[in-house]
């Protein structure tokens, strides 16, 4: 049978997707830098484990595994690396980043991966799936689609990783696509968008559907934004920061994005998805696409959520909805 590694598995996220695993009775083994933490997970899980870094070495540590899940961020210091040692052996790569430069990354070695029949697929957490899904379901609405603005609701408090990774994503600077070629936008503007309560304002920010959207719509023209509530970007000394929240705080907080894409004629269509909490929704929906894949779901070289799963994929996680308006 087909095997699957997931890679951070005893990080906060991690532990979640591979309870998950379990659950679907999937054939999979743990894996991380943390060798006590990895092997105390795999003794509860029942599972096998294996313990490295991922560095140049990594491919040694990848024998007989069919697909790779990534949940060790930030991504910056992991996914490149990982994503080389597929490359060496064969494996499909799977993430749930967020930062961009993961997304370019990937796209960049599209070519190589399709050559060694490997698939790259980057963002299968909260951050791309549904907004790849909404994006891509917007757009079968509209004719001539010229331009597609998401924007994402971050409600709740943050976790430790995805602050470190907030990082990475700001390092990367304000960017859109115009004419289908990422620029830098530092003047970019916030601007209003209604997530079903009324307008609010959202910031421009650089995540990794200006990568996915372009191959998921065809779309020339991307622009992304976030609507910040609560502490959800935190400061200060983010390793004081808690693992992540609690159930209770993921419980109390749904996520949604909303997606507009506009038409030659110049009208606007806009739809809302709205899930569970990103944090719950994350380890669900990436071991389902893990899943799949395992399951023969899959195409050499860069791939999109929504281009290979199709556009109803986000909603296949209970208590997802689309709102057309």
């Amino acid at each position: 049978m087909s095997t699957l590694l997931i890679y951070g598995a005893s990080g906060y996220t991690g532990q979640m997707a591979a309870e998950q695993a379990k659950v679907l009775g999937l054939t999979f083994e743990v894996a991380g830098r943390n060798k006590p933490e990895i092997a105390s997970l795999a003794k509860y899980l029942d599972v096998p484990w294996r313990g490295f870094e991922a560095d140049a070495q990594a491919e040694h540590f990848l024998d007989g595994i069919d697909v790779l899940l990534n949940v060790a961020g930030p991504f910056a210091q992991t996914a490149e690396p990982l994503m080389q040692a597929c490359l060496k052996t064969g494996t499909d790569y799977l993430d749930i980043a967020a930062e961009i430069n993961v997304y370019r990354r990937a796209e960049q070695l599209s070519a190589d991966a399709t050559m060694k029949d490997v698939m790259l697929l980057p963002g299968v957490g909260w951050d791309v799936v549904p907004t790849d899904c909404l994006a891509m379901h917007v757009r079968q609405r509209v004719e001539q689609p010229q331009s597609l603005h998401i924007a994402l609701q971050v409600p709740g408090s943050m976790s430790r990783g995805s602050a470190k990774s907030v990082g990475e994503i700001l390092g990367a600077g304000l960017l859109a696509r115009v004419n289908n070629q990422l620029i830098p936008t530092p003047e970019a503007q916030p601007r209003h968008f209604d997530f079903g309560n009324g307008p609010v304002l959202c910031l421009p920010l650089s995540f990794g559907d200006l990568v996915t959207g372009w191959h998921s719509t065809g779309i020339p023209n991307i622009a992304m934004f976030v609507h910040l509530s609560g502490n959800a970007f935190p400061t200060g000394d983010l390793s004081q920061l808690p693992d992540g929240p609690t159930v209770q705080e993921r419980n109390a907080h749904r996520a949604r994005a909303v997606a507009e894409v506009m038409a030659a004629d110049g009208t606007v269509t806009r739809s809302i998805i709205e899930t569970i909490n990103g944090y719950s929704y994350t380890p669900l929906v990436a071991v389902e696409a893990a899943r799949r894949v395992l399951n023969g779901e899959r195409r050499s070289g860069f791939e999109t959520p929504a281009r290979l799963f199709g556009k109803v994929f986000a909603e296949t996680i209970a208590a997802t909805t689309i709102t057309d308006f």
